[in-house]
C-alpha cells in the first residue's frame, strides 16, 4: 500500500473484506440501492456510468442515486468516455454532489460501446489510459478508482496498464478477470487477479462470478484481493453481501427461504413501479430482474418458464405465488442451479459489463 494513498471508506464491519456492487446500466439505480441495502448492504455502491462526450450532461436519473442515496453507504460516480476535456468537466460538475469518488470505466465489453473506443475499448490503447489516467488524477481531489478487464482480445497490454494504475496512484482497482472479448463466456481468470494484487499498489477487488458467500470465500483464498465487487448475483440474491459477511465472522451465512425470495420479489415490484411507467412495461422490467431470481428457485427451470410468459401484474405475482408459497420454507439454492441460464439466449452481441437488464448473461 503506498504511504499517501487516500483512505477508502471504512467498511460497514472492520477487518471484513470489502464488498461491492458492481455498476450495472439499468440495474444499480436508487431503487435498487434502497432494496439491496434492505438486504444487506455493500460496502461501497457504484453507480451506472455517466456516459461523457461533448454535449453530455450527468443523467438526472443516474445522480438521483446519489443526491437521494439514504442507505448510508459511499456512492462512487462512474465515468465512461475518452475526451479529456469533458472528462475534466464532468468531473467538476459531478464533484458538487455527495460522491465518495470518481470511478473510471476500462471495462464495458459492449461492442456498440468498445467500437467508440471507450470503456473496454480503450484496453486496446494503453498509452491512451496512460493520458486519460493522469488528466483524471490530477482532476479528483479525493479518490479516484477504476473498474477494468485483463485486456481486450488478449492481455499483453495487461502489465503496461497496472504500470499506469500505479503511476497515477489510483485508489481502489476492481478487476474483472476476462478479456473484453470473453465478455462472460469464459472461466474467470483469478490468477491474473492474484498477479494484480502483487503488481498494485492500492486494494484490488475481486470481480466475476462471485455466486455466493462460499464462493467469495474461495475467490479471496486464491487471489488474496482486499474484497469482491457483486453484480448479477446481487441481483438474484441480494443477502450476498450480508452472507459474506455472516461466513467471514461465523463461519457460515443463513439461509434464505423462498418465502423470503416472494418478499423480495413484491419490494422490488414496489421501489420500481412509476406513475409514468406503464403495467406491461414494468412487468416485462421486472421478468429481467426474476431471469436471475429463478436460477436458484428449481433445477429444472419451471419458475423462469412461467414467469417468462407474464404480462400483467396479476400474472406476474400468481406464478410467484405458486412456485415460492407452495412451499414457502424451502432454501433458495445459494449458488445458481446447473444449467437453468438466466436467459433463453443466454448472451447477446450488446452485453453491456455488469450491465443492462436486457442483455447481461449468466
Amino acid at each position: 500500500m503506498r504511504p499517501d494513498a487516500a483512505a477508502l471508506p471504512p467498511p460497514i464491519e472492520p477487518g471484513q473484506p470489502l464488498t461491492a456492487l458492481a455498476p450495472m446500466q439499468d440495474v444499480t439505480d436508487l431503487a435498487f440501492m434502497r432494496v439491496i441495502a434492505h438486504y444487506g448492504a455493500p460496502d461501497f455502491f457504484f453507480t451506472e456510468f455517466f456516459r461523457v462526450h461533448a454535449q453530455s450532461r450527468p443523467e438526472k436519473h443516474i445522480l438521483r442515486s446519489i443526491d437521494e442515496n439514504t442507505t448510508g453507504r459511499p456512492v462512487f460516480a462512474q465515468l465512461i468516455g475518452e475526451d479529456i476535456a469533458h472528462m475534466e468537466r464532468t468531473i467538476r460538475e459531478l464533484l458538487r454532489h455527495p460522491v465518495a469518488g470518481i470511478d473510471l470505466n476500462l471495462g464495458c465489453p459492449a461492442p456498440k460501446v468498445y467500437k467508440k473506443n471507450v470503456g473496454g475499448g480503450l484496453l486496446r490503447d494503453p498509452a491512451r489510459i496512460d493520458e486519460i489516467l493522469a488528466a483524471l488524477r490530477a482532476a479528483v481531489p479525493g479518490l479516484f478508482t477504476v473498474k477494468m478487464r485483463i485486456g481486450f482480445e488478449d492481455t499483453r497490454a495487461f502489465e503496461t496498464v497496472l504500470a499506469s494504475i500505479n503511476r497515477h496512484r489510483v485508489d481502489l482497482l476492481s478487476l474483472h478477470g476476462r478479456t473484453v472479448r470473453e465478455m462472460y463466456r469464459s472461466e474467470v481468470h483469478y490468477d491474473y487477479i492474484a498477479r494484480t494484487v502483487k503488481l498494485v499498489d492500492c486494494p484490488v477487488l475481486a470481480n466475476g462470478n462471485v455466486t455466493s458467500a462460499g464462493r467469495a470465500a474461495e475467490v479471496l483464498e486464491l487471489t488474496r484481493a482486499a474484497g469482491v465487487m457483486i453484480g448479477r448475483h446481487a441481483i438474484r440474491n441480494p443477502w450476498i453481501f450480508r452472507q459474506i459477511r455472516e461466513r467471514h465472522r461465523d463461519g457460515t451465512a443463513s439461509r434464505v427461504t423462498l418465502a423470503q425470495v416472494r418478499e423480495y420479489i413484491a419490494r422490488l415490484y414496489q421501489e420500481t413501479r412509476s406513475d409514468d411507467f406503464p403495467e406491461t412495461a414494468h412487468v416485462n422490467k421486472m421478468k429481467k430482474y426474476l431471469n436471475f431470481v429463478g436460477q436458484s428457485v428449481d433445477a429444472d427451470g419451471a419458475f423462469l418458464h412461467d414467469m417468462r410468459r407474464c404480462s400483467s401484474e396479476h400474472e406476474l405475482f400468481s406464478v410467484c405465488d405458486r412456485h415460492l408459497l407452495r412451499e414457502p420454507e424451502r432454501e433458495f439454492s445459494p449458488e445458481p442451479y446447473p444449467g437453468v441460464i438466466a436467459r433463453p439466449n443466454c448472451e447477446t452481441p450488446d452485453a453491456v459489463d455488469g450491465c443492462s437488464l436486457a442483455t447481461i448473461s449468466a
